[in-house]
């Protein structure tokens, strides 16, 4: 497994340059069986980097754009009178796939983003009275401009605490930047597109196997006593659910996965905290201004920090 996923990440950071953490946090997704929220602003590479693990995985993809006159059944599905059988048949929505790209996830209101919720937690979709399961290999990567804001809707609290881990991606260093110029110049649009090397089965089989690394008592309590200092801190509010304790068990061993660890370490837990706690949290005193989620971002993540450097593993 640990050739697979180091071969899978070398291709997928030389696909979208400068992309590395992202790059880690969406596999670590991918192993825990969670969702990725990336945040950025237009042309970073969100959608790249989303795009290009599609292809690297052997399995269904769908595209959503998220736009404001976008509907509930445009997201689930939704049921058509077939006039020759004198029945209803069920029209699949993009969420009956493997791996679904929700593009610009904040474009559209709450209550449709809400559509997303039994899908995300729950993994069916709820329709007619009838509930249809969806793939066990369900990941939603979803990205959100947060640099300019104007026409768009916060993604609700419930929402937010629905996604394993989030991360920010943002504008490579210059010479990065003109990696990407030489990469792009080699043909139309760039590189192509690279084939698949691993399949829906292979991370079936991943998955089984990270739910089966061994957590010790020790690390858990550590995991505990990290959500309570959040919840505590004086300089943050949204407390921590319990959803995001599990989270963080879930993708602290996936990093144990990557790194070729047989167990959870404190260091894994301490190397994913930020990921999958910074986007269920917000300042205390929230004195930001519209668009300027990237400050607000920063600040927990900055508070964060503070917490791992303070908190002691027992």
């Amino acid at each position: 497994m640990k050739a697979q996923l180091d071969t899978l990440r070398d291709k997928l950071t030389n696909a979208v340059l400068g992309s590395d953490e992202a790059v880690y946090n969406l596999l670590v997704a991918l192993l825990a069986g969670g969702h990725v929220l990336i945040e950025g602003a237009p042309g970073v590479g969100k959608t790249s980097l989303a795009k290009t693990l599609t292809c690297l995985i052997d399995g269904s993809f769908r595209r959503l754009q998220f736009t404001p006159d976008l509907l509930p059944s445009d997201i689930v599905g939704y049921s058509i009178f077939n006039q020759k059988t004198g029945e209803f048949d069920f029209v699949e929505g993009p969420v009956f796939s493997h791996l679904l790209l929700a593009d610009e996830i904040n474009r559209t209101s709450p209550r449709i983003q809400s559509a997303l919720l039994e899908c995300m937690n729950e993994g069916q979709v709820s329709i007619d009275g009838e509930t249809r399961p969806l793939s066990d290999i369900f990941l939603v990567i979803a990205t959100q401009n947060n640099r300019y804001t104007a026409g768009t809707f916060s993604l609700p609290e419930p929402q937010l605490d629905r996604f394993l881990v989030s991360v920010e991606m943002r504008l490579p260093a210059p010479d990065v930047q003109h990696s990407i110029l030489r990469l792009h110049a080699t043909g139309p649009n760039g590189a192509h597109s690279p084939e698949p090397v691993v399949s829906i089965d292979e991370i079936s089989t991943w998955r089984k196997q990270v739910a089966e690394i061994m957590i010790s008592d020790p690390v858990c309590s550590y995991i505990v006593n990290l959500c309570e200092a959040a919840r505590k801190h004086p300089e943050l509010k949204n407390d921590v659910s319990a959803r995001g304790s599990i989270a963080l068990m879930r993708a602290s061993r996936a990093v144990a996965a990557l790194e070729g660890n047989s167990s959870v370490f404190p260091d894994d837990v301490k190397r994913i905290a930020s990921a999958v706690l910074t986007h269920r949290l917000s300042p205390a005193t929230d004195d930001f201004g519209i668009g300027e989620e990237a400050r607000r971002r920063a600040k927990v993540t900055a508070i964060l920090e503070e917490i791992l450097d303070t908190v002691p593993v027992e």
